[in-house]
């Protein structure tokens, strides 16, 4: 789906760039040798995890299933996501983009070990994407994509739901 065809697009045409409180998903997908995927984003250079917002009509497992499709061309089955953090600190997880849209994200933050398909980077939005140790992810870094590999380690540690 085009970002002009989403559920954001659509109420962009109707209030501008400014503040809008949107509920997304963000896939941490994990390959048997404990590396994660990063993609580097189209419009700004950074590097971050798959994500994305929900649709009228979506959930939080629904939403990182298609946001992963849509952006690396990789299927995940909604039973392999496991939910191990929410991001919502405004003073991470409020965006603004290059075009000057302004977004308080909340994200529901999936880990992923099990996937199907090729991976190919939807070059609307993502540059490239590779597989990293988590300890030594591509630059530039998203802010609230460190703040998600933090709250991963924590829950590996714990085995908590991690919540910031």
């Amino acid at each position: 789906m085009s970002y002009a065809d989403s559920y954001i697009g659509s109420l962009r045409r109707e209030v501008g760039s400014r503040l809008l409180l949107v509920p997304g998903a963000q896939v941490l997908l994990v390959d048997p040798a404990g590396r994660v995927l990063f993609q580097q984003r189209a419009d700004s250079g950074v590097w971050e995890l798959p994500a994305g917002a929900c649709e009228p009509g979506s959930d939080f497992t629904g939403t990182a299933v298609r946001e992963l499709k849509e952006e690396t061309g990789l299927d995940v089955d909604r039973a392999d996501l496991i939910p191990f953090g929410s991001l919502s600190d405004p003073g991470v997880h409020t965006l603004t983009y290059p075009n000057g849209d302004i977004t308080h994200c909340f994200a529901l933050c999936f880990l992923a070990r099990r996937w199907s398909g090729e991976l190919r980077p939807e070059p609307e939005e993502s540059l490239r994407a590779v597989f990293r140790e988590p300890d030594d992810p591509p630059w530039p870094l998203h802010p609230p994509t460190a703040v998600a590999l933090d709250m991963f380690r924590a829950f590996l540690a714990t085995g908590k739901f991690q919540a910031r």
